[in-house]
């Protein structure tokens, strides 16, 4: 159920991203790290058929290696292709190709040389000292002249400055302590607007999935019940500590019900009953 509403609400967040931080430098100098990658650039990739930390990086070659995550990878995508006459004339139109080509929710400036050699140039953007996105563009491939993107690796976004993911519209949840929470652990966002589902809000908690669809948006038979945005908050419902904004997570042991307690009310947001996903 994951990879499909994955996909709904990753094409939802992709059309927030596109097109912001015109207005920044793409590369900058910034500060060298401690420990800077010190690997080979260029390093064999595999594609395997699944969904997972270990396809990541086994896909990302030298980009996933010079992540530095407080958790898993997120994202690893290699070797990246580009058309003849796409190739740009050095390594930093070969970085720009990347954004431009392949529309990834990574910021779109900030990017500092991590290191360089003669056809390849690893760009990396950091949080504190600590490469969080990398990417590494190489020159003159097969059937590719010029620079573009090879290689494409992220941390989760919840390791993203808070400014950034508050300003993109990415929803990172936090914990009982105030810490932020790894997407791949609970996750929200609205549904697509292609699907006509963006007043439609998706709750990811593990390996289930939960609507809260107010106006009856989504397909009969997809929620194992309705919306009810007045609900009482059963008795038996334990606070999980998870929070975003003002809204809080409550379950019951079933978990068939996601209840979200506001400042307002109490809503019971369903499960799905079946995979999130339209043409």
């Amino acid at each position: 159920m994951r990879r499909g509403l994955t996909a709904v609400l990753g094409a939802a967040l992709v059309m927030v991203v596109v097109g912001c931080d015109a207005g920044d430098d793409l590369v900058v100098d910034g500060t060298v790290p401690s420990s800077p990658y010190g690997g080979p650039l260029d390093v064999p990739t595999r594609e395997l058929d699944e969904h997972s930390a270990h396809a990541s990086r086994l896909a990302s070659g030298a980009a996933g290696r010079a992540l530095e995550c407080d958790g898993e990878i997120s994202i690893g995508n290699g070797p990246q292709g580009w058309s003849e006459g796409d190739g740009g004339a050095d390594p930093e139109q070969g970085l720009r190709l990347y954004f431009d080509l392949f529309s990834p929710q990574d910021p779109r400036s900030g990017y500092r040389v991590e290191r360089r050699e003669t056809d390849r140039v690893l760009y990396s953007y950091d949080v504190d000292g600590r490469t969080k996105v990398a990417v590494v563009v190489a020159k003159d491939q097969e059937d590719r002249p010029g620079w573009g993107p090879e290689t494409s690796a992220s941390c989760d976004p919840s390791e993203l400055p808070a400014a950034y993911t508050d300003a993109h519209g990415i929803e990172i949840w936090t914990d009982r302590a105030g810490d932020r929470v790894p997407t791949v652990d609970v996750s929200s966002g609205p549904g697509d607007d292609h699907c006509g589902w963006q007043e439609v809000h998706f709750l990811e908690l593990g390996d289930r999935t939960y609507a809260r669809d107010p106006e009856g948006l989504l397909e009969p038979g997809m929620l194992t019940a309705a919306y009810d945005g007045s609900a009482d908050l059963p008795a038996d419902a334990h606070d999980t500590g998870y929070r975003y904004r003002e809204q809080e997570l409550w379950l019951t042991d079933d978990r068939r019900t996601a209840y979200v307690r506001t400042p307002d009310a109490v809503e019971a947001w369903s499960l799905l009953a079946e995979q999130a996903a339209c043409m």
